[in-house]
Order: C-alpha cells, then sequence, then structure tokens
C-alpha cells in the first residue's frame, strides 16, 4: 500500500513539474548614459571658443544620450531613451536619419536584427553579431555595487557605425570602386564587464564577454551604466523589431551611400546653373 502511495506521489510531482511554464533563470534592465566628444576637424581650428560652446549646446542631444538594455540568459533589446533637443525643444530629424535603431541580439543564435528609418523608410537589418576578439585584462574596479573587470579589443570602425554616415565612408566607397584600396580606420574599445551578472550582452555593437558589459570607451565616446533592475517586477520587453524592409548591413550601408550621393550631386548641379 506504501508503495502504490508512493509511486502515486512521485508520479503526480513529475506531472506537475512538465507542466511547469520554461521561465528564463533571470531578466534584468541595465540603463546607460553616453556621451561623446565633438569632433570638428579642419572646420573647428576656424572657429572661436564661443562658437564652438554654441555649436556643442546646439549638438548635445546627439552627444548625450540615454539607453536601456533588456536582456536575459540568450536575448537582448537595446533602445535609445526619447529626448528633446535642448535648442529647439524638438526631436533631430536630421541626426535621426543616422542614429542607431532599436537593436536586438540574440547570442545563442549569433542573431542581429535591427530597425533602421532613413528619411521616412523603414528597413529591417538583419545579419549575424560581429565579432570582437576581445584581450582579457587583470585590471578591476568597481561600478555601483558590481566589481568589473578589464577588457580591450581593436574593431574596424565601420562596424561600429554602420548605421551613421559620413563623407569620408563616400569617398572610401569612391576609392574602392575605382579599384584603390580604401582605408581601414580601427577603434581601440576598453570595456568593463562584471561576473555576477554572467550574460554575455553589452550595449550598442559589444557583447561576447563572461558578463554584463557596464562600462565601455571607444574613440571619443563614454557609455557608463548608471541603474541595474534585476528581476523587475512583470516582463521586460525583448521583442525583436520586425517591421521595414528586410536587408543586411553592407546593403543598407550601400542604400544609404547611394542616396547621399545622389543628393550632394543634385546640389552640385544646382549650384553650377
Amino acid at each position: 500500500m506504501k508503495s502504490i502511495f508512493f509511486k502515486f506521489s512521485l508520479l503526480s510531482i513529475l506531472l506537475l513539474l512538465s507542466n511547469k511554464p520554461n521561465v528564463q533563470e533571470f531578466q534584468g534592465q541595465a540603463f546607460y548614459s553616453s556621451k561623446s566628444g565633438l569632433e570638428l576637424g579642419n572646420w573647428g581650428a576656424r572657429m572661436s571658443e564661443a562658437q564652438k560652446k554654441q555649436m556643442q549646446a546646439r549638438l548635445k542631444n546627439r552627444l548625450e544620450k540615454t539607453y536601456v538594455l533588456n536582456f536575459n540568459k540568450e536575448e537582448s533589446l537595446f533602445d535609445e531613451e526619447d529626448k528633446l533637443d535642448a535648442i529647439a525643444g524638438a526631436t533631430d530629424s536630421w541626426g535621426k536619419n543616422f542614429a542607431r535603431g532599436q537593436q536586438y541580439k540574440n547570442v545563442k543564435n549569433n542573431a542581429l536584427i535591427q530597425s533602421q528609418e532613413f528619411y521616412g523608410k523603414k528597413f529591417l537589418v538583419k545579419d549575424e553579431l560581429q565579432v570582437i576578439d576581445w584581450k582579457m585584462g587583470k585590471e578591476s574596479k568597481q561600478i555601483g555595487q558590481y566589481m568589473c573587470f578589464k577588457a580591450m579589443a581593436t574593431i574596424p570602425t565601420n562596424e561600429l557605425t554602420w548605421f551613421d554616415f559620413s563623407w569620408r565612408k563616400l569617398r572610401n566607397q569612391a576609392k574602392a570602386t575605382e579599384g584603390e584600396e580604401p582605408e581601414v580606420n580601427m577603434t581601440l574599445v576598453e570595456a568593463w564587464y562584471t561576473p555576477q551578472i554572467p550574460v554575455s550582452h553589452g550595449p550598442a555593437e559589444y557583447w561576447g564577454l563572461p558578463g554584463l558589459i557596464l562600462e565601455v570607451n571607444a574613440g571619443n565616446t563614454t557609455m557608463l551604466c548608471t541603474k541595474i533592475i534585476m528581476n523587475p517586477k512583470g516582463e521586460i520587453d525583448l521583442d525583436a523589431p520586425d517591421k521595414g524592409k528586410v536587408i543586411t548591413k553592407v546593403a543598407y550601408q550601400e542604400t544609404v551611400m547611394g542616396k547621399m550621393k545622389e543628393m550632394r550631386d543634385n546640389r552640385g548641379r544646382r549650384r553650377g546653373r
């Protein structure tokens, strides 16, 4: 009799476990503040300090941004928080054409899905995650309540800014078309990650370390995590964007370059009349 009762109890427990929903081990939200220096190049050499400060104030919404990264063990969703222009009180429509869109990463499937909008047309960029050859360091420091460790990598700049546009990129494209060797600029990246949150996620294009990346220094930009919420109440949004013309990173760059070249040529023709 006891044997039958034991078997029945064991069967009941197994049935309950089999009906238990498949819940991720944990989920979280990380909030980042990003600051970039103002690069004016040769043009800036002709500007006064007052003009530089005025330009910096006008471009503040491009130079200072805030983001949120939602994540679980395998997936992450990175998005910029909306911010009004500091001068005009309106969104930056020009900069929005070259801003990073909502970015979904799946480290298990090595998948990137990113929504981009360029002059009113929506694109859905689908590609593999950028391979990053991290060099692990021994240095450590505290960021908030988390112990972090340093890692370094050198990454092609174009891979970090594929959604952005610069006239230098257009010149490089022209060189490649003419059979010349285009210049390949590299960016030295310093990242700080915490094994206390054992996921391979990070902000923007950065990922692949044995812990959540809390700080990134790349070029003239610093991205720092200011707050972390582990296992927030309710489910967080981890749905990949799904609207827009499906395209690869390379094809998206070609589309942007083609449009900008067309605009430049049209402007030149109007001036020549």
